[in-house]
């Protein structure tokens, strides 16, 4: 258990955190004070890669496996500044939480992998332990990790995001989809020579929404969901749309592919294209880019799976025994946004969970925070399940 001196120093490092605003592409300043204080605290190696990651290494007495604690630098922006009781970036302490952006998601977390892992007995260990920082997941779940894993070939991997202290097992993954229709510009005044690729677009919409989706168990119900829809030309005055764009969110379970995903609107597409005049659309996994801050470009397709870690897997039962041995009660459960593990699990295989302090719910709110008692614990749970991996 750590010690009153120990937890505030923990809480001191939280705070560092919290006080230096990261947004995607913009996290220089907390990679450097978490290599400064990886350094301070008697981590074996430290280094930024050419993505701006920071990772450092802690070398066990004896050879073994090699385990990897991971969270991301990076913060969603605070929009609404003067909707929020306490200063997003002043890390302010009040009745055992404290406030800020990123303090759940999750600079909370990290600070306490961080900190946790640097207490954790080098001669008591068989194997390595990486503590790594990334950028980027905000935007690009996993793409900047892969990065890492490509140096680092990992036997485990702990993901920080939220988990009430609980140890996750799997997640639903995400896919961003683009479905666009194309018609002919008119005059509206004359729409009958045109083609509106916007009227063209509502029976695509209608037939994507009565899609039957799969379902799973565990991680629950496949979801598609509309969250932009954007004509060409825009504003489009007085002129018959020549494209109409739609974007559509949709969760993923297990086994889901690019393929399997996309099979079925582009079927719905081919039964529209013999049943309307002029009817063309396409459909495809949209791409992202995004530059570091180191000024490496980022560019990948946002298709991150679905993972699951089954119960009886060593990571899995060694974790959850680890934790409740300590006295910190835990259970095992289940992400329902998407995290870096879509890379570790979902696309490398590495038997990855999660456990981390906090709610998933309290990511991204306005006044948010974390509470003192669960970032204490989280370090705590940190060491033991190192511990119980590595001896």
């Amino acid at each position: 258990m750590l010690t009153e001196k120990q937890q505030q120093e923990l809480i001191g490092i939280c705070q560092e955190l919290i006080r230096r605003p990261s947004l995607s592409g913009e996290e220089d300043n907390v990679a450097k004070f978490i290599k400064k204080t990886m350094n301070e605290l008697g981590y074996d190696e430290v280094w930024i890669d050419e993505y701006g990651n920071v990772i450092g290494k802690i070398e066990g007495k004896e050879k073994g496996k090699t385990l990897i604690f991971e969270g991301h630098m990076d913060t969603v922006p605070v929009t609404n500044p003067e909707d929020w009781k306490h200063d997003p970036f002043g890390a302010e302490i009040e009745n055992g939480k404290i406030y800020g952006r990123g303090t759940s998601d999750m600079k909370g977390a990290l600070s306490a992998m961080v900190y946790g892992a640097s207490l954790i007995p080098r001669e008591k260990i068989k194997g390595d332990i990486y503590v790594v920082g990334v950028v980027m997941e905000e935007i690009f779940e996993g793409i900047a990790f892969g990065k890492v894993l490509d140096k680092i070939p990992a036997d485990y991997v702990v993901l920080g995001e939220s988990t009430e202290l609980n140890i996750n097992i799997g997640q639903r993954g995400r896919a961003e989809i683009i479905v666009k229709t194309k018609g002919k510009p008119a005059h509206s005044s004359n729409p009958q020579v045109g083609v509106n690729a916007v009227y063209n677009m509502l029976p695509l919409i209608d037939g994507i929404r009565k899609l039957p989706l799969p379902s799973h168990e565990f991680l629950g119900d496949a979801i598609i969901e509309l969250t932009d829809i954007i004509s060409k030309p825009y504003p489009g005055a007085s002129v018959v749309p020549y494209e109409c764009r739609v974007t559509f969110d949709r969760r993923l379970i297990v086994g889901e592919t690019e393929e399997s995903v996309l099979k079925p609107i582009k079927d719905l597409i081919e039964e529209l294209r013999g049943k309307i005049p002029k009817f063309e659309a396409e459909v495809e996994i949209a791409t992202g880019e995004a530059t570091t801050y180191t000024g490496k470009q980022i560019k990948a397709k946002r298709f991150f799976p679905a993972w699951l870690l089954e119960k009886e897997h060593e990571l899995a039962k060694k974790s959850l025994d680890a934790v409740n041995n300590i006295g910190i009660p835990a259970k095992f459960s289940k992400y329902s946004f998407c995290t870096d593990g879509s890379q570790s699990a979902g696309i490398r295989g590495i038997p990855t969970i999660g456990y981390g302090p906090s709610k998933e719910s309290l990511a991204h709110v306005t006044d948010e925070y974390i509470e003192i008692d669960h970032l204490i614990k989280a370090a705590e749970g940190y060491i033991a399940i190192a511990n119980g991996l590595l001896r």
